[in-house]
């Protein structure tokens, strides 16, 4: 099985990685950009079975030559997890449009390019699996957050559409919505605000990313095979 992660330095690509190379038959690519410290490691941990490959989600170039790569090394990709994305907080009256389109680019339309780009070779092995990682914002949507919330909403109606479409050909497409996740991004986090989102948690805890790790290496296994179109929930409970 050979799977392909992006943005697969941070704390949740990297989760995702380690509970796919549990699986000592997966190889698994890591799409990095920049960063590229702690995939490197792992990398150095895996030998062979990890490869990172240079990949600006935003850049349709960049996607034709990730897949071409793996397809050139004889590991056409079996699971690509659209796991890219950042946000760019702010109240709409006076989000400047780059923030807008920025932060649409990286978290909707590099899923686009991502799905696109994988669709022939999986339709020409008659098998795939695609996992978006999308948010619970997409699903309860935050003020402060019209463009990321708008971005994630647009990829759960983007894995529903295109579930309906690969139905037939072998190929599952679906949808991660995590809630808050114990990763990098939360680490500045003033200690106020933590407390505070922890009281709307029902479980009074974060998620941890090998949770989110586990709901994906279900979704890509055999007895998933019936599940499409799905936009699965990890928030403890908040909604």
């Amino acid at each position: 099985m050979n799977t392909l992660i992006t943005g697969a330095n941070g704390g949740l690509g990297i989760a995702l990685a380690e509970r796919f190379l549990e699986n000592a038959d997966h190889h698994v690519w890591l799409g990095v950009r920049a960063n590229r410290d702690r995939a490197e490691a792992l990398a150095q941990m895996h030998g062979d079975r990890v490869r990172l490959v240079d990949l600006d989600v935003t850049s349709e170039d960049d996607w034709a030559q990730a897949v071409e790569s793996m397809v050139q090394a004889d590991q056409s990709p079996d699971v690509l997890i659209n796991n890219a994305g950042f946000h760019k907080d702010g109240l709409l009256a006076m989000m400047p449009t780059e923030d807008w389109h920025s932060v649409i680019q990286a978290n909707l339309d590099a899923v686009y390019l991502g799905c696109r780009a994988v669709l022939k070779p999986m339709m020409g092995n008659r098998f795939g699996r695609i996992i978006n990682i999308a948010s619970l914002s997409a699903l309860l949507a935050p003020r402060g957050q019209t463009n990321y919330a708008a971005a994630k909403a647009g990829v759960v109606a983007l894995t529903q559409s295109l579930s309906k479409e690969m139905a037939r050909a072998g190929i599952t497409v679906n949808a991660l919505c995590p809630g808050y996740i114990d990763t990098e991004a939360l680490v500045d986090m003033p200690e106020a605000e933590r407390k505070s989102i922890l009281s709307t948690i029902p479980m009074r805890r974060l998620g941890k990313p090998g949770e989110v790790a586990a709901a994906a290496a279900f979704l890509a296994s055999q007895e998933a095979s019936y599940i499409t179109g799905a936009a699965l929930k990890i928030d403890g409970g908040i909604f």
